[in-house]
């Protein structure tokens, strides 16, 4: 009754968290796309996706490696420390990695060299999330500390974006923003981690190297997960034009955000399916969200309309079918999602689910070539090659909690 508790709390304070990244967005969103240019949304959507593959290079599969070393070691302080010291070198040695890579990026892509500013001042909030320790309370299953520091992170931006923000020659004050929103965000982190008598130290460099081959496997895993998203974003800024790149942004946002909203359960139930293994648990979970799922589906597909112009408004009309034919996409990676790292993750298969996840990606990016050397690259195509690929994931994950079933509790 108590484990069932704690996961109804993590899931809970996560989804308050996801609520937030769902709404902060959504209201910044109709401002942005109405004071902007259609073009200026498209570089402000273009460098966001830049910045997810800099966020993945920093985290490095921490979010799931370092959460479960955290799982493991929670209840001796000094092993804690260390875990927690070896992760955070990890991560600022691969800042270095990820700036220089961005560096490359702004000299070979001309959206970017148009707005070399914009683009390394958004380096910022991905080099401060490192001291944010999400995967540190994730793993004690603090997860109110996670969604606090959002709320202080988003809120203050958004709040801050709406003040200073007024028009296309403020766009380089949009990072910035961002960049106060964490400062403050790291500070309050900071004050907790003193309170738990968390204590932060330099260890060998022999050792950050073992925690950065350790967590590869799950950095894998995960920037194979960037071929259904930024690497579609990227494509578009360099084979369509600048408004595409808004459409398509707007269209990505939206799924996002939904999608955003099945990680609370994906997160919440992680660290408990390492240490319970309990299928029924995830049994539950699985039923109580499928009537929501299919009526949430059905609604944004005739919806679409009402939905894009009051987020977006009528410069982004061409967006509605484009979200229209992203609904099946949305209901099916519910399930790839929960049946990845929540399910088969726990049970020590991290190899099956890397490979799920990387034949998906190698089958994605097949997708975006053969449209590429047919002149097919258009956004209804790269939806349609989306959600193929999102499905073959689905499917190969459920076929292997099949096989290893009997390895959960019952």
């Amino acid at each position: 009754m108590k484990d069932g508790r704690t996961v109804a709390n993590n899931v809970f304070m996560l989804y308050i968290m996801n609520i937030t990244q769902l709404v902060l967005p959504l209201i910044t969103l109709p401002y942005l796309t109405r004071i902007l240019s259609v073009d200026g949304y498209g570089v402000v959507s273009y460098v966001k996706s830049i910045t997810a593959y800099i966020t993945l290079v920093i985290e490095f599969g921490f979010l799931l490696s370092g959460t479960r070393e955290v799982v493991k070691v929670k209840n001796d302080r000094e092993k804690l420390n260390k875990v927690v010291s070896r992760v955070i070198q990890g991560k600022l040695l691969l800042s270095l990695i990820a700036f220089f890579i961005l560096i490359i990026m702004i000299m070979t892509i001309p959206i970017l060299k148009r707005h070399i500013i914009f683009a390394l001042l958004s380096f910022g909030s991905p080099f401060l999330s490192i001291f944010l320790f999400d995967f540190l309370f994730r793993g004690l299953e603090k997860m109110h500390i996670v969604t606090i520091r959002y709320l202080i992170m988003k809120g203050i931006s958004t709040i801050l974006t709406f003040v200073f923000i007024k028009g296309e020659s403020q766009l380089n004050l949009i990072p910035i923003l961002d960049i106060i929103g964490s400062i403050v965000a790291v500070f309050w982190i900071h004050k907790e981690l003193q309170n738990m008598g968390i204590k932060i130290y330099f260890v060998k460099f022999r050792e950050v190297l073992t925690t950065l081959k350790t967590s590869f496997v799950y950095f894998i895993s995960e920037i194979s997960t960037t071929a259904f998203g930024a690497l579609n974003t990227f494509l578009v800024g360099i084979y369509l034009s600048p408004s595409d790149v808004a459409f398509w942004g707007i269209v990505m946002t939206l799924v996002t955000a939904v999608q955003s909203m099945y990680s609370p359960i994906s997160n919440g139930i992680y660290p408990h399916m390492v240490e319970k293994k309990s299928i029924r648990l995830f049994s539950k979970i699985i039923l109580f969200f499928l009537p929501i799922l299919f009526i949430g589906g059905i609604i944004t597909f005739f919806g679409a309309k009402v939905i894009i112009l009051i987020i977006a408004g009528d410069k982004y009309i061409p967006a509605i079918p484009y979200l229209r034919e992203s609904v099946p996409l949305l209901i099916i990676s519910f399930f790839s999602i929960l049946f990845g790292w929540p399910l088969l993750g726990a049970i020590d298969k991290v190899k099956e689910t890397t490979i799920t996840t990387v034949s998906t990606a190698i089958l994605q990016v097949l997708g975006l070539v053969i449209l590429i050397t047919t002149q097919k690259f258009t956004i209804p195509s790269l939806i349609f090659v989306r959600t193929i690929t999102e499905l073959f994931m689905a499917t190969f994950r459920i076929l292997y909690v099949y096989k290893f079933r009997n390895l959960f509790s019952r």
